[in-house]
């Protein structure tokens, strides 16, 4: 454990004074016109600690983003407009419903790709140029059609999220689908065994380490998805439109709160991913 824990704490520490430099280096400057407007000296003393409790501060020091997380975490109601759980648990939401319609296309896609040949030529390549373009060019076009459609909510959301996350997903499993040998599927063949019995005794589980090593990138990506979708969406509620809003007003707090919140989230989910991994992979004899 202590050769673990004490080189994390280490570089933690060091990004932690890193950090207080740079917001006294960036915070510095409003403090030296406030005091030239009043006419006053500033000593290095003074400088440091009034740098620390600016309201809107260039770079919010380590601790007033504890607080500001604090706050919208745990010093709100869940029903209030400025609860992180709540705006947390929508952008949740919308990424979930995004990772299920991304991976399920991914592995479509991915098993047309590796059994038929028109597949692998014709929609991979676009499957690769789809994401050459950038997200924040997609989607307010997504956005903008889907409203004028009449849908709304969290769909939109959802589909963004679902283009972001569904090409890890497929590469992921067109490299798993296609890592059983060339020995091994004759083999199978020797004991004449089907199209289908090859792909559920041989190729997918074998793919099984690639798939789930996609899905922890492809649940972090369709959260990125999520967020990128509700700052063109002019949303009022989920991380992004707390970015949205933060930024608006000058509440750098509040912006770095909810980054903080959406890196957490991002976190817990992958870690769900990988618990969901080690049951699988133990169950089918892959892991001890």
């Amino acid at each position: 454990m202590r050769q673990v824990v004490l080189p994390v704490l280490t570089v933690l520490a060091a990004i932690v004074v890193i950090w207080y430099c740079a917001a006294v280096a960036l915070n510095a400057k409003w403090v030296r016109d406030q005091a030239a407007r009043a006419d006053e000296q500033v000593s290095f003393s003074q400088l440091v600690a009034a740098t620390m409790v600016q309201e809107r501060p260039v770079m919010p020091a380590p601790h007033q983003v504890a607080q500001g997380l604090w706050k919208g975490l745990a010093g709100q109601k869940v029903t209030s407009k400025r609860s992180l759980v709540r705006h947390g648990w929508i952008t949740f939401s919308a990424t979930m419903l995004g990772f299920v319609i991304g991976t399920a296309a991914g592995i479509a896609l991915a098993v047309g790709i590796v059994h038929l040949r028109s597949m692998d030529m014709s929609v991979m390549p676009w499957a690769i140029a789809s994401q050459t373009v950038p997200i924040l060019a997609i989607a307010p076009m997504v956005i903008v059609v889907l409203a004028s459609l009449g849908i709304k909510g969290l769909l939109p959301k959802a589909l963004i999220a679902a283009w972001l996350c569904f090409f890890p997903i497929l590469v992921g499993m067109v490299k798993g689908l296609r890592a059983p040998d060339r020995m091994q599927l004759d083999q199978l063949r020797t004991w004449n065994a089907s199209g289908g019995d090859t792909f559920w005794k041989l190729r997918l589980p074998s793919s099984m380490p690639y798939f789930f090593a996609s899905l922890k990138v492809g649940i972090a990506a369709a959260l990125v998805g999520t967020i990128v979708a509700e700052l063109p969406a002019g949303a009022t509620a989920g991380l992004g439109a707390r970015l949205l809003q933060g930024s608006y007003y000058g509440q750098t707090i509040q912006i770095w709160a909810a980054l903080f919140t959406a890196a957490a989230l991002a976190g817990m989910l992958v870690v769900a991913v990988g618990v969901i991994e080690r049951v699988v992979l133990k169950r089918m004899g892959m892991a001890q």
